[in-house]
């Protein structure tokens, strides 16, 4: 086909490896594998050994009733004579089976497998069809959509041609090579002899081959400069899919661009040109990048490479010059003008929402004087940047261009880091703030957008995320988790709620948003907590109590699902489980002391009592390890305490104080995890 975009390929090849194997197996073929390869002009599909035909199949149909099926003296009836005919076969050929207690007549059908070329011409236009894209496209007369125009089919099996027909060509043995190395059609004998004649061809079928060759030719050059690369799989994968036959080459720019920001300078390269930096032995950059081209390494090519570089570095020096001569400070006003959401305001509204709950975050946790003062800075100045002619042509370098700016302007690094740090993370596995006013910062930033967005019914739906919400929440998450801080998710997010009152209109109450929100947290930390190898159970138990401090959440999974590894644990469960089963419908904590007539009540109680103080010691030093020990050790009284009396006696008084009294042991194991959820 023609050139597919390097995001198409992936994903193509991932659906055709799918969609081929469901098909086989669906038509009754095996094979010992499915291997996909493809580069920007051409998708493959390889089977190894697959059958020759089709596996044979007996149906069996159920018909009449045997009682319907024969007449008094056991001939056929009508009935049996239609349901023969209705399937094709002859009523001596019908047998009679017991289901369960009644006898019916059955058709058993054989069908024999078709030969694979038959099936093959069926299912191979499907496969191709079938594939989708981000974007379609028509071309021709034809009515059919691909990611690029369909040039030319190859379809064999062993040496024979299966001449299916897709985008208005018939499928032969003859391919084409590289665009512009091999010029001349190839005629393919048989699959097996495919991938040499593509390689002489100057293409190479394989991505992980792909990969390995460009990466082991720009480490070799980069050395040969004095410097190295340091590892990017997104962007190899990126330059792996924009060429058949990769050559990379060696280039070079002005060494006055140096003095823009390093950011800008690897952005410009990476995200915009596909080029590799290289780097210094001192990680400073050099003035030189590895390209990789498609046809080949010489003087016109590279002059090429440096002509584009050069244009977008110009314009980079003048954006950061132009910039700087204006104040971020002077910036903020402008945000007046960019609308963020339509149904929440601009972004200098979002500015003074999240200025103010970074405020309310920084109390929360207990800032200092000067760590408010910096992070209320910070936030005042988050969003200026937007409005430069750098992130204006640089989007990716919001925040950072921020910080930059904030640097040369006299602001205080940490006000300047803040500023950058209020994005992260920007993916997963991106790098956390530092700082704690980059962590107040991203935290508002987040909840501002999760409140807005939810409270206006803006919710993910499936795999649907366009505002990228999700991602949101699980930065929330992992700032509080990796810098363990303790602070309230419900405060947190009534006070975000709350920053727009009277200023949008809402579709959710503070009630519905907190329900909505709570829930959608508590997904994301289930998420964490099981790829961090926390047991299923022990995910429940814990969050079926509270996800308020998500810290504490944490810390009560870990020591939760290292104590289920102890021999205690035992006891910890058959304590719980043997108050929650007979009073988990009591809700009533009320003991009367005078009506515990037995000594196995009476010692219960005075063990729950000095139980439950020293857990709620051990909580507020959050030794939750400690406070399951503790709990575990109700197993004695409380298996005394059954054998000793009957719960539910006769007399209403003394049977609610015995469930109260249960009910209270319940409540003091709620304090770290509901043990229902476990057996």
């Amino acid at each position: 086909m023609e050139e597919m975009p390097a995001s198409f390929i992936g994903p193509a090849l991932e659906q055709l490896k799918g969609l081929a194997e469901q098909r086989l197996k669906e038509q009754r073929l095996s094979c010992k594998a499915v291997h996909t390869y493809g580069t920007p002009r051409r998708l493959v599909l390889y089977i190894e050994e697959l059958t020759p035909v089709q596996k044979p199949i007996v149906r069996e149909i159920k018909g009449p009733a045997a009682k319907v099926a024969f007449d008094a003296e056991r001939k056929f009836t009508r009935a049996v004579y239609g349901f023969a005919k209705s399937q094709g076969v002859d009523v001596r050929d019908l047998v009679v089976k017991q289901v369960g207690p009644v006898e019916y007549v059955f058709a058993v059908i054989k069908q024999k497998g078709q030969p694979v070329e038959d099936v093959l011409r069926e299912i191979c236009p499907a496969l191709i069809s079938d594939l989708h894209f981000p974007k379609l496209m028509r071309w021709g007369e034809g009515e059919m959509r691909f990611a690029r125009p369909v040039r030319w089919l190859l379809a064999l099996y062993g040496e024979q041609v299966i001449p299916i027909s897709a985008a208005g060509l018939v499928a032969g043995r003859t391919t084409y090579g590289h665009r512009f190395l091999s010029k001349t059609p190839i005629n393919i004998k048989s699959p097996a002899d495919y991938f040499e004649k593509m390689r002489r061809a100057y293409v190479l079928i394989d991505l992980p081959e792909r990969r390995q060759v460009i990466w082991r030719q720009v480490q070799e050059l980069a050395a040969g400069e004095g410097g190295k690369v340091e590892p990017d799989q997104e962007l190899l994968d990126q330059v792996a899919n924009l060429v058949e036959y990769p050559v990379a080459l060696t280039g070079s720019f002005d060494q006055k661009y140096l003095n823009l920001p390093r950011e800008v300078l690897i952005t410009t390269m990476r995200g915009h040109q596909r080029y590799f930096p290289v780097f210094g032995p001192d990680s400073s950059l050099l003035a030189r990048f590895i390209a990789v081209s498609n046809t080949g390494d010489n003087e016109l090519i590279r002059f090429g490479f440096e002509r584009v570089l050069r244009a977008r570095l110009a314009d980079a020096a003048f954006f950061w010059k132009e910039d700087l001569n204006t104040p971020l400070s002077s910036r903020v006003d402008a945000l007046k003008r960019i609308v963020w959401q339509e149904n929440l305001g601009t972004l200098y509204e979002k500015a003074e929402r999240i200025t103010s709950l970074a405020s309310s975050l920084a109390g929360m946790l207990g800032a200092d004087e000067k760590t408010m003062a910096s992070t209320l800075r910070a936030a005042y100045l988050a969003k200026a940047d937007l409005t430069s002619s750098m992130v204006y042509e640089f989007p990716e370098l919001q925040g950072i261009m921020g910080r930059e700016y904030a640097l040369c302007q006299g602001e205080e690094e940490v006000v300047a880091r803040a500023i950058a740090e209020h994005y992260l993370p920007r993916f997963s596995g991106d790098e956390l703030p530092v700082t704690l006013p980059g962590c107040i910062l991203s935290l508002a930033d987040k909840l501002d957008t999760l409140a807005g967005y939810f409270a206006i019914g803006i919710q993910p739906t499936g795999s649907q995320d366009p505002y990228a919400l999700r991602r949101h929440a699980l930065g929330i998450c992992h700032v509080i988790l990796e810098k363990k801080l303790v602070i309230s998710l419900r405060e947190m997010i009534i006070r975000a709620y709350r920053g727009f009152s009277g200023k949008a209109k809402l579709e959710s109450t503070e009630e519905q948003l907190l329900s909505d929100l709570e829930e959608f947290f508590c997904q994301r930390i289930r998420n964490i907590f099981s790829e961090r190898g926390i047991f299923y159970a022990v995910c429940d138990a814990v969050l079926a109590v509270n996800i308020d401090d998500i810290y504490g959440t944490w810390q009560r999974a870990a020591a939760l699902d290292n104590f289920r590894k102890e021999p205690a644990v035992d006891d910890l469960l058959v304590a719980f489980h043997r108050a929650y089963k007979i009073s988990q419908k009591h809700y009533s904590t009320a003991v009367n002391v005078s009506l515990l007539q037995h000594p196995a009540e009476q010692a219960l109680y005075r063990q729950l009592i000095e139980t439950t103080k020293e857990v709620q010691d051990r909580l507020k030093d959050r030794d939750y390890q400690g406070a399951l020990i503790k709990m575990a050790g109700l197993k004695q009284p409380v298996d005394s305490f059954f054998d000793a009396v009957m719960v539910m006696a006769e007399d209403d008084a003394i049977r609610h104080n015995r469930l109260g009294l249960l009910r209270n042991i319940i409540n003091s194991f709620l304090l770290v995890a509901d043990l229902s959820k476990m057996s």
